[in-house]
């Protein structure tokens, strides 16, 4: 059964995660979409490395290679919503990213 994976949008239409990945080079691009196949196959039973818990109802899918990739991402109705996303270039998440998917999380409510 595949998984409903959608891209948050603003209320002006935008998708601030589809854009990012656009703006990515070939190979990486590439990669974020394997990992979004993989997310939408195997759902809630994909686990560490390719994903992680980062507090209640939000997760973070974990694209790794010469350019390290976060995509936050919440479940709801059964559905897969990528909130933000960003290149890692450090050791821990910075909490302006998490504070960014946190507030989108909200206004899919």
């Amino acid at each position: 059964m595949a998984w409903k994976v959608l891209f948050f949008q603003t209320t002006r239409g935008d998708s601030p995660v589809e854009d990012f990945i656009k703006e990515q080079d070939e190979a990486t691009y590439a990669k974020i979409l394997q990992s979004m196949r993989l997310l939408a196959n195997n759902g809630p039973f994909l686990k560490p490395p390719y994903i992680k818990k980062i507090q209640d109802k939000l997760y973070e899918l974990r694209i790794s290679g010469k350019v390290a990739i976060r995509i936050f991402y919440t479940i709801t109705n059964h559905e897969y919503y990528l909130l933000h996303a960003f290149k890692k270039k450090s050791q821990k998440t910075p909490f302006k990213e998490i504070k960014v998917a946190l507030d989108r999380m909200i206004e899919l409510v």
